[in-house]
């Protein structure tokens, strides 16, 4: 049996040589990220409690076509203060445009059902976890609006990390340079090619909606998009970990672009002064799979 053993051994190390493939069979496991963005998940306020649009009001469910995020942290209870849990992602950041700032050319925008972050388990630290923090940065995303009598389709990229360094970024059809810093809220919005083309149009959104439930023993910094949410059940890293762990970060997007109404029938008409009040994330929702 040695002799198999030894065997066994030198084939591997030929193997090593040769083609590598016993290192193919080794595998790190990994603590896995993917967005989940659903329209029907409960739409929350700031403080974690269900939220109807209010009077006046009017919201649609965006279809996405690319989020991202700059800052992951699990954290171990309700008490446990922003940085003091096991922080496993935080995006490049600069100062390039005077104030830190995200680096948007180095973040990771994904689709729907997209992995956004991937960490070696033996990196992050064993524990039970109750709470995942997720700083959302950018949203691009496709609504509905009425212009002129058309129905029509356009396209919102939105900044909501608490401050982004963009050096220039694509809407739909068109790119748009800043080379600057742009508060949380900066949004940009063109409708293509459409019976009513509109030219690239940008401003600053008046609030951005950020669900955290433990406001009250765990507040997060003015101006962040760090929602927070809890795990469905404590999420145990033993450290023994052999196979890779996914986490799907179930993002609600119910109504979470919202507008004041003015014609009063539940869909956007910008051209008759609804202006969009709110493009913040209605709530998280982390499930280990």
């Amino acid at each position: 049996m040695k002799i198999l053993k030894i065997s066994g051994i030198l084939i591997c190390i030929t193997g090593l040589f040769l083609n590598q493939s016993c290192m193919d069979e080794v595998h790190e496991p990994q603590l896995i990220f993917k967005f989940k963005l659903d329209s029907t998940q409960v739409r929350l306020d700031e403080l974690g409690q269900p939220e109807p649009v209010p009077p006046g009001h009017a919201g649609q469910s965006p279809r996405f076509n690319g989020i991202s995020a700059h800052y992951v942290e699990m954290t171990q209870s309700a008490l446990t203060q922003v940085g003091g849990g096991e922080v496993v992602f935080i995006n490049e950041e600069t100062t390039a445009g005077g104030d830190k700032a995200i680096r948007f050319d180095k973040e990771v925008v994904v689709s729907d059902g997209g992995t956004f972050l991937s960490v070696p388990l033996e990196e992050v630290a064993p524990g039970t976890y109750e709470y995942l923090r997720v700083s959302l940065a950018y949203q691009n995303y496709d609504v509905d609006l009425l212009a002129s009598g058309y129905n029509l389709t356009g396209t919102i990229a939105s900044f909501v990390g608490y401050n982004t360094y963009i050096s220039s970024f694509k809407v739909k059809d068109s790119t748009v340079s800043v080379n600057g810093n742009r508060l949380q809220g900066f949004w940009a919005f063109e409708t293509g090619n459409s019976p009513v083309p509109v030219a690239v149009q940008s401003g600053q959104a008046p609030g951005t909606t950020v669900v955290n439930p433990l406001f009250a023993t765990s507040p997060i910094p003015a101006g962040s998009c760090l929602v927070t949410g809890a795990f469905t059940s404590p999420f145990v890293i033993t450290g023994n970990e052999t196979e890779d762990i996914i986490i799907t970060v179930s993002v609600s997007i119910n109504k979470s672009f919202e507008w004041v109404e003015v014609n009063s029938n539940e869909i956007w008409e910008p051209l008759a002064g609804e202006t969009v009040v709110d493009m913040g994330l209605r709530g998280l929702i982390p499930i280990v799979d």
